[in-house]
């Protein structure tokens, strides 16, 4: 299993200003809608998708996948993303109609495979259930928002240094779930939403002091047809939608 290790060189900024990689368009919906949206949005979007009157197309994937997607001119018609730093690129890429809206929020949890037994944010805590040869599997800090955030609060906690180099950094933070559901490393830090109904369980909650606020901004894109407005709307209302499926409203 490969380990990919964060450039630590390398600033936000020149990252976001960097990423021209090629990337797989997703296919307009016939007749319908398309949304490109980060992967931790899959279960609650959705149940939302199937309550819309029109024909939705979902495509999934790490936030700055998708928005390099969409600045490149990917016929979709709305976007969904985990961060407000990649959103304010594509406002900036021009892409954007009008203002994006929070649809959601969330929050980061240390999960284990079923069955794994609550631990404590600590060195002691932390390197204890990993043993040594554990790893730990998160989304990538240069591309992924929850792999940031994640960053971010080992670093307040002051257990990055240590963990770092015992990280498996994944391309979204669904991908970093299914590392932990299916046994292959001992923790993972994912969003509290991945978690639910996946066999994995919350072994730790991440303290929200400890990162920026995590917020999922969504945006009409340029070209879109008529109804995307309405769709945003319609899914930054489903509320009771999100918090079946453990998101923080």
């Amino acid at each position: 299993m490969t380990v990919r290790r964060p450039l630590g060189c390398l600033t936000r900024r020149s990252v976001l200003a960097g990423l021209a990689l090629s990337v797989s368009p997703p296919v307009r919906a016939a007749g319908g809608l398309t949304v490109l949206a980060a992967a931790s949005l899959k279960p609650a979007l959705d149940e939302i998708a199937t309550t819309w009157a029109e024909p939705v197309a979902l495509s999934y994937g790490g936030s700055g996948t998708i928005a390099r997607q969409a600045a490149a001119g990917a016929p979709a018609d709305l976007v969904l993303l985990a961060a407000s730093d990649w959103m304010e690129w594509l406002v900036g890429q021009g892409v954007v109609q009008g203002t994006a809206r929070s649809v959601a929020s969330n929050r980061l949890v240390m999960a284990g495979p079923a069955g794994a037994g609550q631990i404590e944010l600590t060195s002691d805590g932390v390197e204890g259930r990993l043993g040594t040869e554990g790893r730990f599997a998160m989304g990538d800090p240069l591309s992924v928002p929850a792999g940031r955030y994640g960053q971010q609060a080992l670093e307040t906690l002051g257990l990055w240094t240590a963990l770092r180099p015992r990280a498996i950094l994944a391309e979204n933070v669904r991908a970093a779930l299914a590392y932990v559901a299916r046994g292959d490393v001992t923790l993972g830090l994912v969003y509290a939403s991945d978690v639910v109904g996946t066999g994995a369980v919350d072994v730790a909650r991440i303290p929200a002091r400890a990162h920026q606020p995590i917020v999922y901004p969504g945006a009409v894109l340029a070209g879109a047809a008529p109804s995307a407005r309405a769709l945003l709307d319609h899914i930054a209302q489903a509320t009771d939608v999100f918090a079946r499926h453990g998101f923080h409203l």
